[in-house]
């Protein structure tokens, strides 16, 4: 379906009924991203699943920013007719979701957060903004090749074909230019103020997972006033894709559901 957010018209697929759950994909992602978790508790929850500006099926504007979209999220929910919502984000979906938390407290049930990013570092910020170069010069399919060669773990590029296939496909079909707008809003992006999100918290990362490590993760769950972690064995930056079964066990046992 469609939905007309702040002005723009975002595609966005609704599923499902009761409670509602706002999956916000990360850079790079789309709402497919999330297929195995919406698959999994589509009988349980209504799953709003939207294309991010500049992403997928969503046309991007001439500037994007983390709290922008945020905003916008709000503007979703309420263009849903949904008051309150569980949300999880994945990479720079859980920079978003932490923003929407801080925002809109009173909107967020709890949050759920795959290879989360409470700030990027410096080396990011310019490798992102280097990166968005790169989408506009070079297009996305030197971008694909090296996403699949970093974010993704040893063990998922050796024994998950399927799962490499599919993150190079969601990328290389990425529109260049929505890509880099993307990448320089979360180049920009103020970080998060973890101490502010006082929601329930669920961090889901990789133990081989680069872009958001190990110890970075146990930081930012320290720093939630109300947090729990998972670390996923052999799981690199794509947590719902690499590990499937067990994001959803995980996310299953934090919902009570």
């Amino acid at each position: 379906m469609q939905c007309e957010v702040n002005g723009e018209t975002w595609a966005c697929d609704v599923a499902g009924e009761g409670e509602a759950l706002l999956l916000v994909h990360g850079l790079g992602g789309t709402a497919n991203s999330w297929a195995p978790v919406s698959a999994a508790f589509a009988n349980r929850f209504r799953i709003v699943t939207p294309d991010l500006p500049g992403a997928g099926r969503t046309a991007h504007g001439v500037a994007l920013s983390v709290p922008g979209l945020a905003a916008d999220l709000l503007a979703l929910l309420d263009a849903l007719g949904i008051g309150r919502a569980r949300v999880a984000g994945h990479s720079m979906g859980s920079l978003v979701a932490l923003h929407l938390a801080m925002l809109a407290p009173d909107r967020v049930r709890d949050l759920v957060l795959l290879g989360p990013i409470a700030e990027p570092p410096d080396a990011a910020r310019t490798a992102l903004t280097a990166r968005a170069g790169l989408a506009r010069s070079a297009g996305m399919a030197p971008i694909a090749e090296t996403i699949c060669e970093r974010g993704l773990s040893r063990e998922t590029r050796a024994e998950r074909p399927l799962v490499t296939g599919f993150v190079r496909e969601l990328l290389q079909r990425q529109d260049a230019e929505g890509y880099a707008l993307n990448c320089l809003a979360l180049a920009t992006a103020p970080g998060a103020e973890p101490a502010r999100v006082t929601c329930p918290v669920l961090l889901v990362s990789g133990d081989d997972d680069g872009t958001s490590p190990p110890a970075g993760v146990a930081a930012l769950a320290a720093a939630l006033p109300a947090a729990r972690r998972v670390s996923l064995p052999g799981c690199g930056h794509w947590t719902a894709l690499e590990k499937p079964a067990e994001t959803v066990a995980a996310m299953r046992a934090f919902y009570g559901a």
